[in-house]
């Protein structure tokens, strides 16, 4: 049974963005399987246009995608939810200081199914 706490940060609702679908279809199962919300969008572009519709508690961005870049994406979504903390995720190592500056957390992709759901109970602790 869950706690009243673990119900409460779980009913929240998440935006994962990545240009990978199977990896972004491994996120959302991962996060419903813990009880999250999950939207998902395959472009920054999408994902704006599902926060201007939905009032989203977390973002969880790729760094590298085309069109529109995790740390481009990261200050549009700021701009629009102030009030959601962002996450920003990458399986590079060579993410430039300014992008991470913009995120409430960073992840590597190779830690992602150990470090995600601490992450997120922490954010929402704020």
């Amino acid at each position: 049974m869950r706690s009243p706490v673990q119900l409460k940060f779980q009913s929240r609702l998440l935006l994962c963005i990545d240009d990978d679908e199977d990896v972004l279809e491994c996120e959302k199962a991962f996060l419903e399987g813990f009880g999250y919300t999950v939207l998902t969008a395959l472009s920054g572009g999408k994902a704006l246009e599902l926060a201007s519709i939905h009032s989203v508690d977390v973002v969880i961005l790729d760094y590298f995608m085309p069109e529109m870049d995790g740390q481009e994406l990261a200050i549009r979504m700021k701009r629009l939810r102030p009030q959601a903390s962002i996450i920003m995720l990458s399986g590079a190592v060579d993410v430039p200081d300014q992008a991470l500056k913009l995120v409430d957390a960073f992840i590597s992709k190779d830690r992602l199914a150990s470090q995600l759901l601490p992450a997120i109970a922490q954010l929402q602790e704020c």
